[in-house]
């Protein structure tokens, strides 16, 4: 059985399809759609200023590839100062050479005025982290590198938007993004990563590390209320909620429950 929206695919499901990939997808398979792929790259940016955005995610490992294949080079990451100190570690030893680092540097003094982003409950405010630190940071590497198109690991099978009947469109903010890999299954993003032995950040070994992605630790979703939030964030990284304690009240109020 194949996976299904991402939304809707429990962790243990996605342990699963990688422990059984070989049987979902073969190595001939992959290379098909991969070298398709490559061409698509190669045909879009040709006499084009291009450049991928690399997230440390599972989806832009593979989409890295596969540029740097067509023969992109340049990429960027949007972070902010709220990284899990393990995963920006790995995004630092594991990132492209040609990798620019943009901050967009949400700290903690801004969580503490903006609470109703910590742990969201929906879709949308969700939404809002990938904004203000992704897509902000898009938009400021694809201004200031005066590029022609900038190319995103997004997938319809995440529910992403790739543009309307085509993997390629320009936002309001004159921004073009291609998405070559907007066709591609969960399993075949999971045999790339497998056929080919590419390393993943610490993210997808925590709990519910392919269900939540890559992420600032406040935007950690599906924690099913705060005090879970501060809990699964403690697990991962008690550090983290004890700093986090000195100015907000439900960090403190956690840890005077687990110190109990």
């Amino acid at each position: 059985m194949s996976l299904g929206r991402k939304q809707r695919i429990a962790n243990s499901a996605w342990l699963e399809a990688v422990a059984t990939i070989e049987e979902a997808v073969s190595r001939a398979e992959l290379d098909e759609l991969t070298a398709a792929t490559v061409a698509d790259i190669k045909a879009v940016t040709a006499g084009k200023c291009a450049a991928y955005a690399w997230s440390a995610g599972k989806d832009s490992i593979v989409l890295g590839k596969l540029c740097e294949a067509a023969g992109v080079t340049d990429s960027m990451i949007g972070v902010c100062d709220l990284e899990y100190p393990a995963f920006a570690a790995w995004i630092e030893k594991h990132k492209p050479a040609g990798c620019e680092v943009i901050n967009t540097h949400q700290d903690i003094d801004w969580l503490v005025k903006h609470q109703e982003m910590l742990f969201p409950k929906d879709s949308a405010a969700a939404g809002r982290w990938f904004s203000i630190v992704q897509h902000r940071a898009q938009r400021e590497y694809f201004k200031a590198h005066e590029l022609d198109v900038i190319i995103l690991g997004r997938r319809r099978a995440d529910g992403n938007y790739v543009g309307r009947n085509s993997n390629i469109y320009t936002d309001g903010k004159g921004v073009t993004r291609f998405s070559p890999l907007a066709a591609w299954k969960h399993e075949h993003i999971l045999a790339y990563i497998h056929y080919h032995q590419l390393p993943l950040p610490p993210i997808y070994g925590w709990k519910n590390g392919y269900l939540c992605g890559t992420h600032p630790w406040p935007a950690r979703q599906w924690t099913g209320s705060i005090e879970n939030g501060w809990r699964e964030v403690y697990d991962i990284d008690p550090g983290i909620v004890l700093a986090a304690a000195e100015k907000i009240d439900s960090a403190r109020a956690f840890l005077k429950g687990v110190q109990a």
